[in-house]
C-alpha cells in the first residue's frame, strides 16, 4: 500500500510538480506561484489542467488495485510542489501590492476556486480511469446507495464545520513570532514553509477526520471547504481599516491572522491531501473501534 501510495504521489510530482514548473515559475527570485502576480497564462493552466487530468488517469492504474482510493493524491501532490518552491506571501506583497494591499487581496480572495479546478481535473482523470477500467470488470459496475435522507444537511454542516475546524487548527498551528498590539490583540510574522505545510494539512486532516466521524460524509467537503477558508479570513480579517493600521504600526512581514499569511495554492494543495488523510484516519479508526 505504501508503494501504491508513493507511486501516485510521484506521478503528480513529476508531470505537475516538475515538468509543468517552467509554466507557473516565477521570472524573479523568491516570486510567488499565484494568479494576481501573473505567474501562470490561461494556456498555461490550461496545459496543467490536462496534466492534472492525465496524472489522476496513470495514477489511478500504477495504484491498481485500489486506484479509486489513492490516485486522487497525484494532482494535489503536484500542486504541493508548487506551493513549497514558491515565494511567501511577504514576497507577493512586497512586489505586486505594497501601496495597494486590499485590492491584492480582493484578487486573492477567490483565487482557491482556480487551484481547486485543477484539483478537480485530477479527480476527473482518476473517474475516466475507473470508467474505462469497470468495462473490463463487469462485477465492479455496482453502486451502492446511501440510505440516508439527511445526507444533503450533512453536507452544509460539514462544509461549515471544515471552515470553523480548519480555520482554528492553522490558528493554532501555523506559528511564528507573535506580538501584542492593543487593536488587533496581536500580530504574526509570516511562517516558514514547513510550518504552512504542517499547519494546513494538520488542520484540514482533523476536519475531515470529524465529518467522516460524525457526519459521514466524503473528504470532497472539507476538500472544497479550503476555498471559503481564504475567503472568510480575507472578509473578516482582510478589511480595508485593518489593513491600514496594520501598515502603518507593523512592518510588512506581519499579519492580522495566520490564514491570511498562507498562499492559495499552500490552501488547497496541503488542505487537499490533509482531507484525503483524515476521511481515511476515520475510517480506520472507526475499523478499531468496531474489531479491537
Amino acid at each position: 500500500m505504501k508503494t501504491r501510495i508513493a507511486a501516485s504521489v510521484a506521478t503528480g510530482v513529476v508531470l505537475i510538480g516538475l515538468l509543468a514548473w517552467p509554466l507557473a515559475a516565477p521570472p524573479e527570485p523568491f516570486g510567488t506561484v499565484s494568479l494576481p502576480a501573473g505567474t501562470i497564462s490561461a494556456t498555461g493552466a490550461v496545459i496543467v489542467a490536462v496534466l492534472a487530468f492525465l496524472a489522476g488517469f496513470i495514477a489511478y492504474f500504477v495504484s491498481w488495485p485500489y486506484g479509486r482510493e489513492i490516485g486522487i493524491l497525484a494532482a494535489p501532490a503536484g500542486l504541493g510542489i508548487w506551493a513549497v518552491r514558491s515565494g511567501s506571501m511577504v514576497n507577493l506583497i512586497r512586489r505586486t501590492a505594497a501601496a495597494n494591499q486590499s485590492a491584492l487581496f480582493a484578487a486573492l480572495k477567490w483565487e482557491p476556486l482556480f487551484w481547486l479546478a485543477i484539483v478537480a481535473a485530477g479527480f476527473a482523470g482518476v473517474l475516466a480511469a475507473q470508467r474505462i477500467s469497470r468495462k473490463h470488470n463487469p462485477d465492479k459496475n455496482k453502486k451502492i446507495s446511501n440510505p440516508k435522507s439527511n445526507m444533503h444537511l450533512n453536507v452544509i454542516i460539514a462544509l461549515a464545520a471544515s471552515v470553523l475546524i480548519a480555520q482554528f487548527g492553522i490558528t493554532v498551528f501555523a506559528q511564528n513570532v507573535r506580538v501584542f498590539d492593543e487593536k488587533l490583540g496581536s500580530v504574526l510574522a509570516q511562517p516558514a514553509v514547513a510550518q504552512i505545510v504542517y499547519a494546513v494539512f494538520v488542520s484540514f486532516g482533523i476536519a475531515a477526520f470529524v465529518a467522516k466521524k460524525f457526519l459521514n460524509v466524503s473528504y470532497i467537503w472539507p476538500t472544497i471547504a479550503g476555498a471559503f477558508v481564504t475567503a472568510f479570513a480575507i472578509i473578516t480579517y482582510g478589511k480595508e481599516d485593518i489593513i491600514q493600521y496594520l501598515n502603518s504600526r507593523w512592518p510588512a512581514v506581519f499579519f492580522s491572522h495566520a490564514v491570511i499569511s498562507i498562499l492559495p495554492i499552500q490552501m488547497v494543495a496541503f488542505g487537499t491531501l490533509g482531507s484525503i488523510a483524515g476521511y481515511w484516519m476515520a475510517i480506520r479508526y472507526n475499523y478499531w473501534r468496531k474489531h479491537a
